[in-house]
Formats: structure tokens, sequence, C-alpha cells
């Protein structure tokens, strides 16, 4: 049974600083009860690998678990698997003897919180597909200890948390609220992005009593420089599905805009940048040859689903999926209509953002698919990924050289990563399909046709 206290609210209050305005409760003050310094983070993809080197730089004792042993092993030999995470980031973590990396559960039993970060994907029918966190749910027991908390930050539907989580906390004997602390905090990590450091992403927090949510405000506010309570968990979980679902149905927008002025030769990056002039009610979003990744594809099904458990229809994510999901073919079909009799190209770029080496639900991977099947003789680079697999069929990323250019018809950029050698592809190749409008501003010998923009001489 869930139990709040006047002695609950009290500690909260004493935790938390409440600031006027939209941005509700923000914590920027250290916290005045005694510390929690020992932390289990249960996931080493990207969000949990990032976040326990965040703790670990504030100090705190932290163990690493994670199922896949390859990730495991390069953690203890020094080595990253993420571009995000420098090789010598991971070195110092492991000679600091305050980080260790295991698949071994029981490392959980000595931490003050256990933090679970494992992926929330879809089924092949698009509906929530929860196994791992069940996974952790069941290997977990036997190693929580009274008084620990545990926080899921895994995005799922509202009510995961109380509906899933509590449950199976409260199987293994412990009464939450009491003896066990249950939160929730969506993760915000924006992978490849420079720009904010995980600290200063504000972290939205909750728990499903409040002194649940005063443990986790007293944990997170050990280590970030806000902290927004909300009021229960559906709320925070409800939060990340906004998130993520605005930025859906705004890019499915874009992507319908896009059509119609590829049909009547305006520059779509044009439009985009001067009405982003105007100081108020308008927010900036791109086209591109379609949505991937872990969150915008796959956040705004499970709220769909959740929609249809209460007997609502979100009609707008329905129709924006189905715009979104066109895209690769769209861009396809593009760069057929530019092919002659050699049929063959060369794609820069196949993770669904720059920077980064994740191919999930990256749009490249069934743009090349079409293409493939379409009898085009397919080639890629990709710095981040040195190979794919397509249906059976394995494709390794190629040089990017004057000779790999001289046999292709034209090169395809659906990734804008950073280190694009966008002259050298002008200079050499005899055209250029950009997704991405990376090559705005340049020149060269090779004739640009970009995605939402006019042919260029």
């Amino acid at each position: 049974m869930l139990h709040t206290s006047k002695q609950d609210h009290s500690l909260l209050h004493r935790l938390i600083h409440v600031y006027p305005g939209k941005g509700g409760l923000l914590l920027n003050a250290p916290v005045e009860q005694p510390g929690l310094s020992k932390l289990s983070v249960i996931g080493l993809g990207y969000v949990g690998l990032p976040l326990a080197l965040h703790f670990l730089e504030k100090g705190f004792e932290v163990r690493g678990i994670d199922s896949d042993s390859s990730k495991v092993e390069a953690l203890a030999k020094g080595v990253s698997y993420l571009p995000d995470v420098p090789d010598n980031q991971i070195d110092a973590a492991i000679r600091s003897e305050r980080f260790l990396a295991t698949s071994d559960y029981s490392a959980v039993e000595n931490s003050d919180a256990v933090v679970i970060c494992v992926p929330t994907p879809l089924n092949s029918d698009h509906t929530p597909d929860l196994r791992y966190l069940h996974t952790v749910c069941r290997q977990l027991g036997g190693h929580l200890q009274t008084g620990q908390l545990v926080v899921l930050e895994s995005s799922s539907y509202p009510g995961t948390t109380k509906e899933v989580l509590l449950p199976m906390l409260e199987q293994q004997g412990f009464r939450v609220g009491e003896d066990l602390f249950l939160a929730y905090s969506p993760e915000r990590i924006d992978p490849g992005n420079k720009a904010y450091t995980v600290e200063q992403i504000p972290k939205v927090v909750s728990g499903v009593t409040a002194a649940c949510r005063a443990r986790i405000v007293q944990l997170y506010g050990q280590a970030f420089e806000h902290v927004v309570p909300v009021s229960s968990t559906e709320t925070a979980e409800m939060v990340k599905m906004l998130e993520n679902t605005y930025r859906f149905v705004n890019i499915s927008l874009i992507h319908e805009l896009l059509l119609v002025c590829d049909s009547i030769h305006v520059d779509l990056w044009e439009v985009i940048r001067a009405a982003s002039t105007k100081p108020y009610g308008f927010s900036p979003f791109f086209p591109g040859p379609g949505i991937g990744g872990h969150c915008i594809p796959v956040d705004p099904l499970y709220l769909q689903w959740k929609a249809k458990q209460l007997q609502i229809e979100l009609s707008l994510i329905a129709e924006s999926e189905r715009i979104n999901n066109r895209m690769p073919e769209y861009v396809a079909g593009e760069i057929l209509r530019l092919l002659t009799g050699a049929r063959s190209v060369l794609v820069y770029g196949v993770t669904y953002k720059r920077d980064i080496n994740d191919v999930r639900e990256s749009p490249a991977l069934r743009i090349l698919e079409v293409l493939s099947s379409s009898g085009v003789n397919v080639r890629y680079h990709d710095p981040y990924v040195p190979e794919i697999e397509l249906h059976g069929q394995r494709f390794r990323s190629v040089d990017l050289s004057e000779d790999q250019l001289s046999q292709v018809e034209g090169v395809v950029i659906l990734t804008d990563h950073t280190v694009l050698p966008v002259q050298f592809l002008l200079d050499h190749a005899s055209w250029v399909y950009d997704a991405r409008n990376a090559t705005e501003g340049y020149s060269g010998e090779a004739r640009i046709f970009r995605l939402g923009g006019r042919v260029c001489p």
C-alpha cells in the first residue's frame, strides 16, 4: 500500500525551492538532507552511460549494469562505444576506482539508488515492447535493499511506473513509499548535441508518493543544475510523450509542405529561415529523408497505444505517422529519377542524425532497401558505421575517394555529419542529391539537387 505522511510533505518542502512562472518547481541549490552517494545504472546505452559518468563526476560511486557483455568488456578496457563519450573519459572513470561495469545484478545491493535506462521499442504491430523492463525487474528480485530508491528513465506511456514497476516491486515484498521508493524521470539525452551538457538540461521528476518524490529530488538535486518536480509519475511520463509528439507532428507538417515546395520550385529552407524571423508564435522544424532514432518515431505511438486503451483516437498522430513514413520512399523516388544508364550511387551517411553511430529506425536504411531492390548498385560511406545488414545482405562502408566517386553516377547525402566533406563531393561527383541542405552556400562541378529546394545550376 502506498504511504504518504505529513512528514513526507515537510521533507519535500525542505528539499525544493519554488520559483514563480511557467517553469514549475526548480531546484538549483544544495539539498539540506544527507546526500546519497552510491548509484547503480542499469542499461549502458546512449542514456545510461552518459548518466552514469555524470554522477561519477559529481562524486558518486557508480555501478553500471548491462546484459551486453561486449559493452562491459569494452568499458573495462577503457574503450567507449559512443561517439559522445571519448575513450579518455572511460579510462578516467575506470582509474577512479569508483566506476565498475558489470552484468551482475548483485552490484545494486550496496547502492542508495538504482536508475533503469533500458530500451522501450515497439513490437512489429506498433504496440509497446516492455520486455527489457520486465527482465530488469525480474533480475533485480532478491538484490534490492530496504530504503533504496528505484528510478525509471526509459520513455514509456503514462502509467508505466505505477502499472508495471509498482506491482512487480510489491510482489517482492516491498511497501513502496515506506521501505522502498519508486520514481520516474524522463531522459532528455540528445546524442550528438554539443550545445547542452547533461548537467544543464533540467530534470523533470516525480514519485509514486510524496516520500518517493522527495527522495528523487534529493538524488537529482546533487547532480543537476535544475530539478523540476511534478505532481505524479503519470505527469512526468506524459511530459516525455508531449516533448516528442510535438516534434513528431511538426516535422510531419514540414514534410507535407515540402511536397508543395518541391512541386512549385520554392525553396522550403528559405521559407523556414524567413518565417523564423518572426519573434513569436513560430518554432522552426526542418525537412529530411524521414525520422529515426529511439524516441521521436516511437514515443508518439506509445501515447497512441495508451489512448486506444482509453478508447480515444489520436488522429493527428496517426496521420503524422503516415506522412513521415512515406518520406523514405519519396526520397528514393527522387533519386531514381536522377539515375540513367549506370544506375549506381554512393550514399553518404546511414545514421538517423549527425555525429552518432545509431541506425535505429534510420530512414537511410529504408532508402537503401528501395534503391537496391530497384536494381541500383548502392554503396555507402559513414564514418561512424563500418557495416550494416539489410535483409540478409551485408554492406560495408567504402572509402570516400576520387576513385569511388568516379565509379558512381552521383552522391546522396542522407546524414550531414560534421565531418561531411561537402566541397570534395561537389568537386568530384557528377551530381549530388542533398536531403539535409548541407550543400547550401557551396558550389562546384557537380549539379546539386536539394530536398525541399530548387535545382542549382
